[in-house]
């Protein structure tokens, strides 16, 4: 009796110790990135972390006024590595219904838009039946890849994955591929606003679909359902002290989100 009795009031003290780590105040949030993305998120000469979700996931954290600590990853889906609690968040992910498989996501950082992008002389369109035969280069891992590989590589589009956009806009450019399907941003960065681009523009409509996605969250864990609240009421106190549209400006995002 007297050992069950012991059991008992170990069992309540672990389940105390639990409930009092579970109150304690966030001091610190984990951020798993990938930087090798510009402008969305890279490391400059000197080896900081610059880019978009680098300056949105800052200043999220400064108005929860905890620690920012960011993670290095070799994937972006690396979902893996949050359910083992190396990251507490993977920032800057399309929550495809894929993905929502795997884990939870915030409110949308930002819109973004999918475009295809060729020499203007091509004359392609962003479909299976025009790109037939062409060899589309997609971003190893990528929603675009997804898409690519489920929608158009079955009716006859070649479809080449690169690690690196770099090495996919010097592919492009060298004319070892014919377009590329791309979100808006990161293909102005490294090819159309500079001199190798001259030649190259968005062609035909953007392009929609479940696989794509249309914007950017955070991905957390399903459970942490408190961690999501903290940071999409952050992102909204971000958005109506104006920080939020400082940070974006400079990106020419497409769409800016309305204020909540």
């Amino acid at each position: 009796m007297a050992q069950i009795n012991i059991c008992s009031m170990l069992a309540l003290l672990l389940l105390t110790t639990t409930v009092v780590a579970d109150d304690q105040p966030r001091g610190e949030i984990r951020f798993g990135v990938v930087a090798q993305f510009p402008p969305f998120q890279s490391r400059n000469p000197q080896g900081q972390l610059v880019g978009l979700n680098i300056d949105l996931g800052n200043a999220l954290c400064e108005q929860l006024n905890v620690r920012c600590t960011w993670v290095d990853q070799v994937l972006v889906e690396d979902f893996r590595a949050l359910e083992a609690r190396h990251v507490d968040a993977i920032m800057g992910i399309a929550p495809t219904s894929a993905r929502q498989r795997w884990a939870g996501f915030t409110d949308i950082l930002y819109p973004f838009t999918t475009r295809l992008v060729a020499r203007r002389a091509s004359g392609l369109m962003p479909s299976a039946t025009s790109l037939k035969g062409k060899r589309l280069g997609v971003l190893l891992g990528s929603n675009r890849e997804a898409f690519a590989r489920s929608k158009w590589a079955p009716n006859g589009v070649i479809v080449k994955s690169f690690w690196l956009n770099q090495e996919l806009v010097r592919s492009l450019v060298a004319g070892e591929i014919d377009a590329t399907l791309q979100g808006t941003l990161e293909i102005r960065e490294t090819l159309l606003d500079t001199i190798d681009g001259q030649d190259f523009d968005f062609l035909g409509p953007p392009v929609s679909a479940e696989l794509l996605g249309d914007g950017v969250a955070i991905a957390l864990r399903k459970p942490d359902t408190a961690l999501r609240r903290e940071l999409n009421h952050a992102l909204e106190q971000l958005m109506h002290n104006g920080e939020y549209q400082r940070i974006v400006q400079p990106y020419r995002l497409d769409v800016v989100p309305a204020l909540p």
